[in-house]
């Protein structure tokens, strides 16, 4: 059962060592973590719900990140999204609307994307769990 005053990240990526090094990372840092291996299976399973922070790959098929961060934006315009990718030339695609530090090209440092995320969330927000 989870901690419910841990904040809750979602990871969408088909590639599967970069959940499981993202799970790592989060984890050791106090997350709480779901993971997911395609934008449809978070939108199917009702994923966006219940999270405090979405990190997303852009290049998926069927749904990229970019069409990920608009439906979260949609449904939840509160939530931090922060976009990777292992493609530098994907970032001139970026829409001007995403900020710098919510956006990643791997291979990435680890310290900054949990920097990125702690910014995200804010010192003054409460987990999902929390009252």
């Amino acid at each position: 059962m989870a901690d419910s005053t841990r904040f809750v990240v979602a990871v969408v990526d088909d590639d599967h060592r970069t959940l499981e090094s993202l799970a790592d990372l989060l984890e050791a840092a106090g997350y709480d973590v779901r993971l997911y291996l395609s934008a449809r299976m978070i939108c199917e399973c009702g994923g966006l719900s219940g999270i405090d922070c979405l990190i997303s790959d852009i290049g998926m098929p069927d749904m990229d990140g970019f069409e990920l961060r608009r439906l979260a934006m949609s449904e939840r315009p509160e939530l931090p999204v922060i976009l990777i990718t292992g493609r530098p030339e994907i970032r001139a695609q970026c829409p001007s609307t995403i900020e710098r530090d919510r956006y990643f090209e791997k291979p990435f440092d680890g310290r900054q994307l949990l920097v990125a995320i702690r910014t995200a969330l804010g010192t003054a927000r409460r987990p999902k769990g929390e009252s």
